[in-house]
């Protein structure tokens, strides 16, 4: 993904900023993508440029999860706009809801990278018209609500965010998404056990524990406050570190 500004709110979907590594399901690293991506038009990498044109194929010549696959690997080099045309023509040459639903809502993902909330919110919408309580309906409902949020949509929000926490209780990002909405409204009790929950499930990074510290703070809860921003320091330094290891490494190449 792109860098995000130091603002805060890195909760963009699929990290979307929405998604955690651990989403299968929206995986920005298929398997079968061997070549360099710098240089490579991932289409080509796939040989699928004959699929493209809906005038020559019919919807049964088309492997549809492979055309996700190919908008999902224009994501992961920062190609937005080809990813939203590439994921717009897997859901519509889709003939199976749950896949075409993955498409949109994997279509809301780029189009909320490019700030294009308006789109966004219309993709994952139609994601939801098609089964507002599949599989794929918990991750359609956190991206929505921070599309709407970031559209000044706020109220619609905290509706969706909730939503969300009640498809997929297990849903860290989803947990994460309400308790940044609820402190945004001041409702910072609920906020911080929103964040509690997001920690019990697995999520963990310095964004999280500021938020947290944030709402906290606005408690009076100084102390407990201090520590848990101690916390976020220590993971934005050791990812500091991490990623200036890699370059390091990288340099280090022959």
């Amino acid at each position: 993904m792109t860098d995000e500004p130091d603002d805060g709110r890195a909760h963009r979907f699929s990290e979307g900023q929405g998604f955690d590594e651990d989403y299968e399901e929206f995986t920005l690293d298929p398997s079968d993508l061997d070549a360099d991506p710098s240089t490579v038009d991932p289409v080509d990498s796939h040989v699928l440029t004959d699929l493209l044109d809906e005038r020559n194929v019919t919807p049964a010549d088309v492997d549809v999860e492979q055309l996700i696959d190919v908008g999902l690997s224009y994501m992961g080099i920062n190609r937005f706009e080809e990813a939203t045309e590439t994921l717009e023509r897997a859901a519509r040459f889709a003939e199976d809801d749950l896949v075409e639903q993955e498409a949109w809502v994997n279509k809301g993902v780029a189009h909320a990278e490019l700030e294009e909330y308006d789109e966004a919110i219309g993709a994952y919408r139609e994601a939801l018209r098609l089964d507002d309580g599949s599989e794929h309906a918990a991750s359609a409902e956190t991206n929505l609500a921070y599309a709407l949020w970031e559209f000044g949509r706020t109220e619609e929000a905290l509706e969706h965010a909730e939503r969300a926490v009640e498809l997929d209780p297990r849903f860290p990002q989803a947990w994460y998404n309400r308790g940044f909405f609820l402190r945004e409204r001041g409702l910072l009790e609920d906020a911080v056990t929103a964040f509690d929950n997001a920690l019990r499930l697995g999520m963990r990074n310095a964004d999280l524990l500021e938020e947290k510290a944030l709402a906290l703070e606005e408690l009076g809860e100084d102390e407990e406050a201090e520590r848990v921003q101690e916390q976020a320091d220590e993971l934005r330094e050791e990812a500091e570190r991490q990623l200036v290891e890699e370059r390091t490494g990288a340099g280090e190449r022959p």
